[in-house]
């Protein structure tokens, strides 16, 4: 019987993952498929999630505006997603929905595919903002030993995750010291790059447009920068192991999306 996942959000036909699960699954030779889903809204949402416990989907990841809606409909949760209050994977097993959080996963997978001298262990690091993604990357980041630092316009949403999560709230004054600098905005945050250490490393979390603003500004200073696509498919390694039992085969992954991107450029 065909195996079925997918990706669903709203909007979410600009998704690349199921050009990256699909270039797996046929180098895998599966008899399965993994599609984009646009539900409508909340209660289309929780429709596709009972199609799942019902047996009629292997799993789906999650994008926004659904993953705090998939950690509340979960019956089990790993501890990453509980942390970060949302979950962008949903497995289905005999009925119950299992929620996980990957997007941490893929920022250190990016991390050390792109910036393999990074070493992140007691190092100052700053995340810039603080909804959801920064949310998974300061939790990601504080789990593999770095000094986390929030940087947020508006203060008080810093406050809150920083408590939240055991990391500190930052100001401008922490980015001279910044072993690494994360943009978790879906915008081009303002500040001063000239402020960076020579050895920064920049990541954009966005993977559209894969070169941001704020990642060719780096790259103009010299800096080492990570993009969001190296995330996107760090991410979605687990995910495919999870809905088919194996190991993603080992083909260019990274050059079928960047095919497909510049495909509908």
């Amino acid at each position: 019987m065909t195996i079925r996942a997918g990706v669903t959000g709203q909007p979410i036909a600009h998704s690349l993952s199921p050009v990256i699960h699909g270039a797996w699954i046929a180098a895998a030779g599966l008899d399965a498929r993994y599609d984009a889903l646009a539900p409508d809204g909340a209660i289309g949402f929780q429709a596709l999630v009972a199609q799942g416990r019902r047996g009629a989907l292997r799993g789906l990841n999650v994008t926004a505006p659904f993953k705090e809606q998939a950690l509340s409909l979960a019956d089990q949760a790993g501890s990453t997603a509980r942390a970060c209050g949302s979950a962008n994977l949903l497995v289905f097993e005999e009925g119950s929905v299992l929620a996980y959080s990957t997007d941490g996963e893929g920022l250190l997978s990016a991390l050390a595919e792109q910036a393999p001298g990074l070493d992140l262990r007691s190092r100052p690091v700053v995340v810039l903002g603080a909804g959801g993604a920064a949310r998974a990357a300061a939790h990601a980041l504080k789990a593999a030993g770095a000094d986390v630092g929030v940087l947020n316009r508006t203060l008080a949403r810093a406050h809150g995750l920083a408590e939240d999560l055991g990391v500190r709230a930052a100001d401008a004054d922490a980015l001279p010291e910044a072993a690494l600098v994360v943009n978790a905005l879906s915008v081009r945050p303002e500040i001063d790059l000239s402020l960076l250490r020579s050895d920064a490393v920049l990541m954009d979390m966005t993977y559209r447009p894969l070169m941001t603003d704020f990642l060719l500004a780096g790259r103009a200073r010299g800096l080492v920068i990570v993009d969001g696509l190296a995330m996107l498919i760090g991410q979605a390694r687990p995910s495919f192991r999870a809905f088919f039992g194996i190991e993603p085969p080992a083909i260019d992954i990274r050059a079928v999306a960047l095919a497909a991107m510049e495909a509908v450029a």
